[in-house]
């Protein structure tokens, strides 16, 4: 089961061809679910839903829940939204969305959780996008407690560990990360732990998903970071679940242009117990 995370940088930059990009890269990748941050929308034209045509997926998505006047001021734009979305090989069967605590712009940030229709067993799949500012990482405490406990709510529909993407805005040993993965520090909720795909990366890999050699990521001054995550729960019976392999995607320009200024996180894990995927290569 291929899993992709990536924030789309919304509407900044050049980007009708960097939407273009964005779904060369994904097209590539042949995803089975991918969680999507700062998406687009204004009534019909939704990025979520031009790209689930394009790729034969299904889709659902969550606008933020107020502030979109200062993204729109941002880029110049008047109408559209900005949300989270979650992109789907097999059917949503259930979709529920969660208000995350207020940042310091109250953008009415929120988690979506989309529940997959998979052939063997349901899949619970969510995504979000936490708080920006680098020094709020108490906001960005409470904003894991409260993804946590809507996973916790969500994650007994099925076996299959429950998954969670998203542009996390810190690094990984943050406070805030410890606590959502559950083993480096207390949970986010009780019992609840999840696991940083990334721990399985190839050795020596580049980690950073904002990272200074992205020419839209380099004005910011800020330095390479690894900011978005994959995790996911502990295996089910006879691993399912457990993570096979973990690396970027969206590192370099398409048609000359880069996507976005993050690079995405693809994340393959095991669709079935004990059982070896076939298809597509390793990462």
């Amino acid at each position: 089961m291929r899993i992709v995370t990536w924030n789309l940088w919304w509407r900044f930059g050049p980007w009708e061809e960097r939407s273009k990009a964005v779904l060369t890269v994904l097209r590539e990748l042949r995803p089975d679910v991918v969680g999507l941050q700062e998406v687009w929308g204004n009534g019909d034209d939704n990025f979520a839903a031009r790209a689930a045509a394009e790729l034969g997926l299904h889709w659902t998505w969550a606008p933020f829940e107020g502030g979109t006047g200062r993204w729109r001021q941002r880029a110049d734009e008047t109408g559209y939204g900005v949300g989270v979305a979650v992109l789907s090989r097999w059917p949503v069967a259930a979709r529920a969305v969660a208000p995350l605590p207020p940042g310091v712009n109250d953008d009415g940030r929120v988690a979506l959780h989309a529940l997959l229709d998979a052939p063997e067993r349901p899949v619970a799949f969510f995504t979000t996008h936490l708080e920006p500012v680098p020094s709020l990482s108490a906001v960005r405490c409470e904003q894991v407690r409260a993804l946590g406990a809507f996973v916790a709510a969500h994650r007994d529909a099925t076996d299959f560990p429950p998954v969670v993407t998203g542009d996390h805005n810190a690094w990984p040993d943050s406070d805030e990360m410890r606590m959502l993965g559950g083993y480096k520090a207390p949970p986010s909720a009780p019992g609840l732990t999840l696991i940083d795909a990334w721990e399985f990366a190839e050795p020596g890999a580049r980690p950073y998903t904002w990272d200074a050699q992205n020419p839209f990521a380099t004005p910011r001054g800020d330095p390479s970071a690894r900011i978005d995550y994959v995790h996911v729960g502990q295996p089910g019976p006879g691993g399912l679940g457990r993570v096979l392999s973990v690396a970027r995607a969206g590192t370099a320009p398409v048609g000359g242009v880069w996507p976005s200024d993050h690079a995405a996180v693809v994340a393959d894990l095991a669709e079935h117990a004990d059982r070896p995927s076939p298809g597509r290569p390793r990462l």
